[in-house]
């Protein structure tokens, strides 16, 4: 199995909020070798600036070293495949660019997205265009 997460998955795993206990065990997988876990670089971008924003350099200086660590694999690459579904589902459903980079990651991944972000992600649900863990 392979999974996608979006920032929100890997923030709240950081921060310990609400939700984390469902993403921890994938993570654990993925370090085990059961599962693969993918993240695009854009969606890290996210992650970086949450985290630097709300706990400063000690805490993104850590969860940096933490993540440089983990199984979870970067995608840096923007081909053409991934820019045209990316701007096809930030077309479709009116979302920010980071969120189209992860569901257009996803798809062509054929992962299954991490995340909590229903205001976001649940038009996109409804029509079954990808599948969904959600964690809160």
């Amino acid at each position: 199995m392979k999974y996608i997460l979006d920032a929100c998955s890997l923030i709240a795993y950081y921060k310990e909020e609400a939700g984390s206990s469902k993403v921890k065990p994938i993570i654990k997988e993925a370090a085990e070798g059961k599962v693969d876990i993918l993240i695009h670089r854009i969606n890290l971008f996210e992650v970086y600036y949450d985290l630097l924003r709300s706990g400063g350099k000690e805490l993104i200086d850590a969860a940096m070293d933490s993540f440089y660590d983990s199984p979870i694999q970067v995608i840096d690459d923007i081909n053409d495949e991934l820019m045209k579904e990316a701007a096809r589902f930030k077309l479709t459903y009116k979302i920010s660019v980071a969120d189209s980079f992860v569901l257009a990651t996803a798809k062509l991944e054929d992962a299954t997205l991490v995340t909590a972000d229903h205001h976001e992600f649940d038009p996109v649900d409804k029509n079954n265009e990808l599948s969904f863990l959600w964690f809160r």
